[in-house]
Parts: C-alpha cells; sequence; structure tokens
C-alpha cells in the first residue's frame, strides 16, 4: 500500500480502421447466425463433475480456463482481448474434450454469453464513456473538477466520497459495471493515475454489491434457493456492515499509506459508519431492495456535512501540486459549476428510475422479447449432487434494449449534450469516436462472458464448487471463498448465487450449520471477487483509457481481494459456531 504520485497525461485516441473491424463485426455476426441455426440434439445432455475419476484433478482441470485467462493477464501481460480469447478458447477445449459437452452445445452456449456480455454490460460501458466525452468536449468536467475543492482539496477524501459512496449510489441503483465505469472516469480527471482510478474504484465497489441494481443478486439468491427473500436480505446485512466500515479504511490505506490513512480516520469513519447503520437496517426491517440506494445517499449527505466542518491538518495532494489550502476557490460562477454537474445529476436521476421494478415491468412489455435459444434451452441438465433433482438449464437471451441500465445512461447523455449545447450531428461524431476506442473492450467483454457461460453450463464451476464442499466442519469459510470464486469467473454477484446457491444450501444442510447463513455468505463472499473478475477490470481500464494495462491492474486489486475474501470468510465461521457471533444467525 504505497502513496500515489504524480498525474499522468491521458493517451491519445487510438486511431483504427474503420472497414477492418466493421467487417470483423460482420463476420462475427454471421458465424453467430449459423452457429445459432446448428440443429438440437435428440436428448438433455446431463453434466458431469467428475470426468476423471478423482475429484482433485477434476477440479483442477476445470480451472484451466481461469489460470489461463489470469495467468496470460497478470503474468505475460498480454492484452485483454487476446487473454479472454485463449480463455474461452481453454473453456472451449475443458467442455468438450475432458467433460464431455457435446460441441453444437459448446458453440451456442459461447454464443450466448457474448451476447449478454454487449447487452448489457458493453452497452454500460459505451455509453457511459460517451457521456464523459461529452462533458470533457464542452469542458464542464474540469469545472467539476475544480468545484470539489469547494468541498476537499484533499485527496484522500475526494477518493473516499467519489469512489466508496457517490460508486455506491451507482451499484445500489444500476450494478452491471455501472459504478466502476462513473467513479473510475471521474477519478482520472480529478488527476489520479490510471492504475489508481481503476484499481481504487474497484477495490471502493465492493461491500454495496449484494445488494446492487435494486437488490438483484439476493432475488436471484432466493429463486434458486428458496429460502425466504426477506431472511436472506436481513442475514447479508448481519454480515456486510463490518466491511461497510472496514472497507473505507482499506480503501484509504490502499491509495495513502497507513499513516495517511490515520490523518483523516473521523471522515472515513463517517463516511464508512453512516453507510452501515442505513444498510443494516434497512435491510432487516425493509428488505434488498433500496439498501445501497439509502444507505449511499446517508454516507454522501454525512461526509460533506462532515467536512464542512472539519478537515485534516495536512492536505494530501499529488507531488506537482505542492502546499494546498483545505478549500479552494474554483473562480467559477454558480450558474457555471451547476451545469458542470446538471449531467450527473441527471445520469443519477434516469439510472435510478431505471432500476426501479416497476419502470423495468412496465418498459420490458413493450420492448423486451426473450429468445430461447433453441438445442440449448432446457437441453443441458444440472443433476445431483449440485441439485436435489436433474434440472434443465435455461437458456434464454432477453433482448431489452430499453430497460438495460446502458439505455438509460444513453438517454441521460443525450439530454445532457443537448444541455451543453451540442448539436445532434456533433453528438453522433463523438459517440462514433467513442465507439472506436472502446471497441477492443467490448470484445473482451463478450468473450469474458462468453467464459463465465461455459463454465457454467459445462459444469465447470460446479465441479469446482464441490470440490469446496469437501472441507466439512471448514465449509463457513471455504463456502464463502466459493462465493468469491463465483464472482471471479462469472463477473457477477448475481451469476455467482445462481450459479452456487442450491449448492450452498445443499451442503450447508449437509454440514449442519444454518443453509440461510451459508447462501448469503455466497453472496458476501463474492462482493469480494468483483475486484477481481476481467470484466469489471476491462470496465476499468476503459473508462481510465488505459487499455491493455489490465494484468497491472488485476496484480495491483489481486491481494485486496482475497485478504477481505479470507475475513468475510472469518467473520461467517464465527457466526456459525462461535457465540456470541451465532447470535446475528437469521432463525
Amino acid at each position: 500500500m504505497t502513496p500515489a504520485t504524480a498525474k499522468v497525461s491521458k493517451p491519445a485516441v487510438e486511431t483504427a480502421n474503420p472497414i477492418g473491424w466493421v467487417t470483423a463485426l460482420i463476420a462475427a455476426i454471421i458465424a453467430s447466425v449459423l452457429i445459432l441455426k446448428l440443429p438440437p440434439l435428440a436428448h438433455p445432455w446431463p453434466q458431469s463433475y467428475d470426468p476423471t475419476g478423482r475429484w482433485w484433478l477434476s477440479a483442477l482441470l476445470a480451472a484451466l480456463p481461469v489460470v489461463v485467462l489470469l495467468g496470460t493477464l497478470a503474468l505475460l501481460h498480454m492484452k485483454a482481448h487476446f487473454s479472454a480469447l485463449l480463455g474461452l478458447a481453454t473453456s472451449l477445449l475443458c467442455a468438450i474434450w475432458i467433460f464431455g459437452m457435446p460441441v453444437t452445445l459448446a458453440a451456442k452456449t459461447a454464443v450466448l454469453g457474448a451476447g449478454y456480455g454487449l447487452l448489457p454490460i458493453g452497452w454500460i460501458i459505451l455509453n457511459v464513456i460517451f457521456m464523459y466525452q461529452l462533458t470533457c468536449e464542452a469542458g464542464l468536467f474540469k469545472v467539476l473538477q475544480e468545484s470539489l475543492t469547494g468541498i476537499t482539496q484533499d485527496r484522500r477524501l475526494q477518493l473516499l466520497l467519489i469512489a466508496f459512496s457517490f460508486g455506491a449510489f451507482f451499484e445500489g441503483a444500476a450494478g452491471f459495471g455501472t459504478p466502476v465505469a462513473v467513479t473510475a472516469a471521474v477519478l482520472i480527471g480529478l488527476g489520479f493515475k490510471p492504475l489508481e482510478a481503476s484499481g481504487l474504484s474497484l477495490i471502493a465497489n465492493t461491500a454495496p454489491v449484494a445488494f446492487g441494481a435494486i437488490g438483484t443478486p439476493l432475488i436471484a439468491l432466493q429463486a434458486v434457493t428458496g429460502l425466504d427473500l426477506l431472511q436472506l436480505s436481513a442475514q447479508t446485512g448481519r454480515i456486510l456492515p463490518f466491511f461497510s466500515v472496514l472497507v473505507p479504511f482499506w480503501l484509504v490505506w490502499a491509495f495513502a499509506g497507513f499513516a495517511g490513512m490515520l490523518e483523516v480516520w473521523p471522515a472515513v469513519l463517517v463516511a464508512g459508519v453512516f453507510f452501515a447503520i442505513p444498510q443494516y437496517f434497512v435491510s432487516n426491517f425493509h428488505g434488498p431492495w433500496l439498501v445501497d440506494v439509502v444507505a449511499a445517499i446517508v454516507s454522501m449527505v454525512a461526509l460533506i456535512l462532515f467536512l464542512m466542518k472539519w478537515q485534516p491538518k495536512r492536505i494530501w495532494g499529488f507531488e506537482h501540486e505542492g502546499q494546498r489550502e483545505a478549500r479552494g476557490t474554483h473562480g467559477h460562477s454558480r450558474s457555471t459549476v451547476a451545469r458542470a454537474w446538471v449531467p450527473w445529476l441527471v445520469l443519477s436521476v434516469l439510472v435510478f428510475m431505471w432500476g426501479l421494478p416497476t419502470v423495468k415491468i412496465a418498459l420490458d412489455k413493450i420492448s423486451a422479447p426473450k429468445f430461447p435459444v433453441v438445442g440449448l434451452h432446457q437441453m443441458i441438465q444440472r443433476v445431483p449432487p449440485v441439485v436435489r433433482k436433474p434440472t434443465g438449464e435455461a437458456a434464454v437471451y432477453s433482448f431489452n434494449w430499453l430497460t438495460a441500465t446502458g439505455s438509460g445512461i444513453l438517454v441521460a447523455a443525450v439530454i445532457s449534450g443537448l444541455i451543453m449545447g451540442f448539436t445532434p450531428w456533433k453528438m453522433a461524431h463523438i459517440y462514433w469516436k467513442t465507439l472506436v476506442r472502446v471497441r477492443f473492450s467490448l470484445v473482451t467483454i463478450a468473450a469474458m462472458l462468453s467464459i463465465g457461460y461455459m463454465t457454467r453450463y459445462s459444469g465447470l464451476d460446479a465441479t469446482m464448487g464441490l470440490a469446496f464442499a469437501r472441507t466439512g466442519v471448514l465449509y463457513p469459510f471455504f463456502g464463502t471463498l466459493l462465493g468469491w470464486l463465483g464472482v471471479a469467473l462469472t463477473g457477477s454477484d448475481t451469476s455467482s448465487n445462481v450459479l452456487f446457491g442450491s449448492l450452498q444450501r445443499i451442503s450447508a444442510e449437509q454440514v449442519g450449520v444454518s443453509s440461510t447463513l451459508m447462501a448469503s455468505a455466497n453472496s458476501c463472499g463474492g462482493v469480494m471477487g468483483k475486484m477481481i473478475d476481467a470484466q469489471s477490470i476491462v470496465v476499468a481500464s476503459t473508462a481510465t483509457e488505459w487499455y491493455g494495462h489490465e494484468g497491472d491492474i488485476l496484480r495491483f486489486v489481486f491481494f485486496h481481494s482475497i485478504a477481505l475474501a479470507a475475513l468475510v470468510g472469518i467473520m461467517v465461521t464465527l457466526q456459525a459456531y462461535v457465540f456470541p457471533f451465532t447470535k446475528l444467525v437469521v432463525r
């Protein structure tokens, strides 16, 4: 944990041959259509979880795609899209040759995963970066940056306000990469180095994740486990508040070092405590839907009010900034500052509205056709001991182009662009430049999601999960790490809960601990895997215009992810076995 130093300039927009990559896109679409047209199998294919007859060897082979993906990123410094494609190729080979998955099912699974990667995940990134580019072109992002000096010029406190409190709001309202994309872009604009802007945004986006996107991860967990949703919400709200207090301290420590963190500990405590308390009460007495939104707003307001009265003795800045006052004078009129904040206010309101269940349901009725993938839908069976009885895997692609969070961001960007004085033609030109900028990121995310879907539909994930389930009395600790692994594989706490929720309940009942505790532990452990999943890392590198350095970001956050996941595992183990922590378990 070392202090940040100097600001670096952003790279210029990468030039590209539009004919080449458009041709490649058309070829990929044609290939995908041909794959989806392949004839279906005569009978469903049951997954096999121990093809070698040795559980430990099967688990090691199932981990190969992850090893290839993360190893080439972190150790071989390979470009992210190449690493992702190699990981996808490895997952296909493992699924087909080792686990016996039929070729047609594997090919269709890869296409389905890529489709989900582009919509909704890639769609979010594209439109967040578009909005960021609009504010930069208008010169208002610099005004926003300078207006923050009226609250504090201390970079540690700016990090706390933007990455933790502000980011938690976007996690609660939208999730799926939105908070990292927004906060990383803001931090890079404030002068943070790309590595810090990326890595610190990922570390901050942890404690809110289990309640993200209006409670989606826990709603999905309830669906696959059959446990009571309010009990799952309450149990999760009895694990995570401890980390909602810890993570802000961890975040500032990672940026400024231990001594630098101690200088601002009162503000860090305010941000964490005023997030943790609402998180506990809303999750236990209301439900999972508005936990993050309420907690983030309370945390932001409390921190800003506190900073109006208190500032550290030493104001932390980057090396080139010299001595700084606690609060600066930016010299902009109130109307100019208001114009700089309007786009982000519009974005916050629309993203929140887009995430409301009633709005989603209404828009889905008119804009979300669902396409069962013929020859894949219900043609793969999960079998015991992962589930109680053979269960067909759904393979339905929802083309929710209007209800997708990225569409809400696009509407916010267009409204903001018009307010900022851009013509439709100028906005279209900036949008094209944004698309060129993020093209490799979109390829990477599509491949990453293909890997996630391959691990799920081929049974690779269950093979690794069953290995964790063999840990007996230590299962509360390792079951928590299973949730961490699920998010690291899929990039989503929701997907991890869908993958391992049923297994967590079955294993908990066999070990003799609370199934509600272990199902919730899956989601809580998963939040710490969010910072190392390849999808989130690509989102961060794209937002900071640091594409090609994903391996550096992974190395920056990996220790933090493992350490925090282990701490969650210890907390869950204490709640499973040790008084008085057992009193926190929902009965």
